[in-house]
């Protein structure tokens, strides 16, 4: 990047809701109806709704609440997503596709109703929700995508007009969606399940699940939590004896926003698979009732791999082309798990699981997803019925059958990923500047090596501590990512994002 780097991972949603104070990590071993792993928004909500059925829980988050992906978000809650309900509809059938619309509608209401009946200060905005093409030629695939969300009973339209400040050949519209400021929500959210007798505790890494009759999960801070139902909401889910690992395909996306004039305000969130994958939207600027947040995010990549800063570069230059007033203030990036069968991944854990559930695999779509996630693992949980249960059953195999090429192509890149990046050639330690990092053969094995700005070398282990596979440098976010599950390390090791749950080792060179 340029002068702009040092803005990258700064959140708006983080630096504008702080928070206060930490929660405590986990002292005592602790006896609750529901531990749920992980606090950001499938998390946090599905802990509200428990709490709010009566059920004692206690959340447990590795960092801080809503300040992971959650708080790395574009913020859209939208049933629109990008190009979903015609190919639903021809691997789910209709009725699949409806019962999609229905529980992502239902979860978009569900949080306005929460919205209102807490008071959250969460900018809570209505908006249209597009997904446009500007190639004619892909016209008709719009077309066929609001024809199928339309009968899946979306209020969906095909258009040729937008708010955006270029040209577009065609999208689809839904209108009554909408977008907020998701780090004040769950903070709102969090503070409602403390009211209701839950706990919530944060520094505190789940290292271990013995289930059972009750569950038992350890935890990095050496106490244990016994509880009769565990939900594992991780985002990639860090306990797998499904292997849903062989299902799930990483995919970072980064983020550039600043205010732009109240006037250039294109009035809706957009979104368009193409071009280099492009999302608009934007949000209330303070209290500056002349300006507005414009947030627009692109350039998706494999954790680990290819220049990140020439990505936050392309973004930014395609910010200022199509809105000139801009003034980008703050750049980051966020990350998502796409399901090889286009679905998320919500329910049991495994087959044989009685007491322990999962929520993952929303393909960019977490807000809407995770909202929908919380009501459907809190209706199996207290006994409840859910509609849509069966079309997102992590343990359904007709689907991931039927989509066997996605998941083929995810398999061979990953063993692309793990034999692959073993035979790359090693850069010299010496010939490596201030600020990057590479990984460089040694007499005992691969190494992750970071020089710092002082010219300070750092050393890891190069094997990521999930599966083994080599870690590679982000330059733009100084991190070590893996491409094969997309595990995240800061430059000393630790652990930024799972499903690694263990730092990378510390090495000499």
């Amino acid at each position: 990047m340029t002068e702009e780097k040092q803005h990258s991972g700064d959140s708006y949603w983080l630096t504008t809701a702080p928070g206060g104070e930490r929660h405590p990590a986990l002292a005592d071993d602790l006896d609750v109806d529901v531990a749920v792993i992980g606090g950001g928004i499938a998390g946090l909500c599905t802990a509200w709704e428990l709490a709010r059925a009566g059920r004692a829980v206690a959340v447990l988050e590795a960092g801080r609440i809503a300040a992971g992906v959650t708080g790395h978000t574009t913020a859209k809650v939208t049933a629109l997503h990008s190009l979903v309900y015609d190919k639903l509809r021809r691997t789910r059938g209709s009725e699949g596709a409806r019962l999609y619309a229905r529980s992502q509608a239902e979860a978009i209401e569900r949080t306005a109703g929460v919205v209102e009946e807490l008071g959250v200060d969460c900018e809570w905005e209505r908006r249209s929700s597009y997904t446009y093409v500007t190639d004619a030629d892909r016209v008709d695939e719009v077309r066929a995508e609001a024809r199928a969300a339309r009968e899946a009973g979306l209020p969906a339209s095909f258009v040729e007009e937008s708010g955006l400040p270029f040209a577009v050949a065609g999208a689809v519209e839904v209108t009554g969606q909408a977008q907020f400021h998701p780090r004040r929500y769950l903070l709102a959210l969090a503070g409602d399940i403390e009211a209701h007798g839950g706990r919530l505790f944060e520094d505190t890494t789940v290292l271990g699940l013995e289930e059972g009759e009750p569950c038992r999960l350890s935890t990095s801070t050496g106490a244990t939590v016994t509880a009769r139902d565990v939900v594992v909401a991780t985002h990639y889910p860090v306990f797998d004896r499904a292997l849903l690992f062989t299902r799930l395909s990483p995919r970072r996306e980064l983020v550039v926003a600043g205010p732009v004039p109240a006037e250039l305000d294109p009035e809706g969130m957009y979104i368009t698979p193409y071009d280099g994958s492009r999302s608009v939207r934007t949000a209330p600027y303070g209290d500056d009732a002349s300006r507005r947040l414009l947030v627009v995010t692109g350039e998706h990549f494999t954790p680990g791999t290819g220049d990140t800063r020439a990505r936050f570069d392309r973004l930014a230059g395609w910010a200022r082309r199509h809105f000139p007033g801009v003034e980008l203030t703050h750049f980051w990036a966020t990350q998502d798990n796409d399901p090889t069968d286009t679905v998320p991944l919500v329910g049991p854990l495994h087959p044989g699981a009685r007491h322990a559930y999962v929520a993952t695999g929303f393909g960019g779509w977490g807000m809407s997803g995770g909202m929908m996630a919380a009501r459907l693992l809190t209706a199996q949980i207290t006994g409840g019925e859910c509609a849509w249960a069966g079309l997102y059953d992590p343990r359904r195999l007709a689907s991931a059958v039927r989509e066997a090429p996605a998941f083929l192509k995810h398999q061979a890149q990953v063993a692309q990923h793990f034999v692959g990046d073993r035979l790359r050639p090693s850069p010299p330690v010496e010939a490596l500047p201030p600020g990057e990092g590479a990984v460089v053969r040694t007499g005992g094995g691969r190494l992750a090596v970071y020089r710092d700005d002082d010219g300070a070398l750092h050393a890891v282990s190069a094997r990521c501590t999930h599966m083994g596979c080599l870690v590679g440098f982000n330059a733009a976010e100084r991190a070590w990512e893996c491409p094969c599950h997309g595990s995240r390390f800061d430059t000393d090791g630790k652990v930024v994002q799972g499903p690694a749950t263990k730092p990378l080792e510390r090495r000499d060179i």
